[in-house]
């Protein structure tokens, strides 16, 4: 039976991937330091540590361990964060990647799933959708870590032999998702709607962004996992061979999702339009032909299925 080390793993996107991992029949194995991971998302048929990706004692977990692959979510991803403290996001996302990479390597881990970002890496492209080739131009320090991080993967591929894929993710969203913190619109929407609250969006409303459902980030990382070490013998000549944009191919608007959600949930009243935030990404969206002819992987569920999907959840948790 494999075994994973899933990090970040009682976070949103992590949790499902674990569940995702388990009903495979996988071993799994969590790292995380609950900063923002909670533990009513661990599955009770993971080992978990509570412990930060930088800690020297992850050369314990991985000699215990003996990992078949290592799957990456732990980050800081709050852009904010970044820009306030770019040291603290570089320490977390770069060095503490460092340290997982470097125990692979100590300890015969040949496999390294990633999770880079489709939302910040490309920064504000001219030519839609995006595919993974486009020129890498990230606005913020966080986007600069996870641009930074797929070069030292390939470097680890060139030097170690390790195997890897990037996986860029376009706004994922669904059960488990935080509706208190900054990013996270359809969380937020979702909880103000359903307690009578009236939302507020920044700017216009016409930002367009590609939001896709949390399930089918499951699904893409199973298919990856299945196929990373074949992937890997065509010898990649750059990060982005290895890459792979895991989205809906469509740009929805923040205006559309207030519409359809304000319909599923039956909510009557309008948004409150507030100045725009500085520095943001006005419109991006992905192209995930690559995805679908390496990995077989494609979207099955449209907008409004993803969001019926979360209302539901939303309803039954609040």
């Amino acid at each position: 039976m494999k075994k994973v080390l899933v990090t970040g793993g009682a976070g949103f996107i992590g949790s499902h991937v674990v569940d995702g991992y388990l009903q495979q029949g996988w071993k799994v194995v969590v790292v995380d330091n609950l900063s923002s991971g909670k533990k009513e998302n661990l599955n009770e048929k993971a080992k978990f540590y509570q412990m930060d990706i930088t800690d020297k004692r992850l050369n314990k977990i991985f000699a215990e361990e003996r990992f078949n692959l290592v799957n990456h979510h732990a980050a800081q991803i709050d852009v904010r964060v970044s820009v306030k403290k770019p040291v603290f996001d570089a320490e977390v996302n770069i060095l503490g990647t460092l340290n997982l990479l470097n125990n692979c390597v100590k300890h015969g881990v040949n496999n390294f799933i990633f999770i880079s970002s489709g939302g910040v890496v490309y920064g504000e492209p001219t030519d839609l959708p995006v595919d993974e080739h486009y020129p890498k131009n990230p606005l913020s320090p966080y986007g600069v870590s996870k641009h930074t991080i797929e070069h030292y993967l390939h470097y680890y591929r060139k030097t170690y032999g390790l195997n890897y894929l990037s996986l860029r993710y376009a706004n994922v969203y669904g059960a488990r998702q935080d509706p208190y913190g900054e990013a996270g619109v359809i969380a937020i929407f979702t909880q103000q709607m359903l307690r009578g609250k009236r939302p507020k969006i920044f700017g216009d409303g016409e930002q367009l962004r590609d939001y896709i459902h949390v399930s089918e980030v499951v699904n893409v990382h199973l298919l990856a996992s299945q196929k990373i070490e074949s992937l890997n013998e065509r010898k990649p000549s750059s990060p982005d061979d290895l890459a792979y944009n895991v989205g809906t191919g469509k740009g929805s608007s923040v205006n559309l999702l207030y519409q359809l959600l304000a319909e599923i949930i039956g909510f009557k009243v309008q948004p409150i339009y507030a100045p725009e935030r500085k520095g943001e990404i006005r419109r991006i969206f992905l192209n995930t032909d690559k995805a679908k002819k390496e990995l077989d992987w494609q979207p099955q569920l449209n907008l409004r299925e993803g969001l019926g999907k979360t209302v539901g959840w939303f309803r039954e948790n609040l």
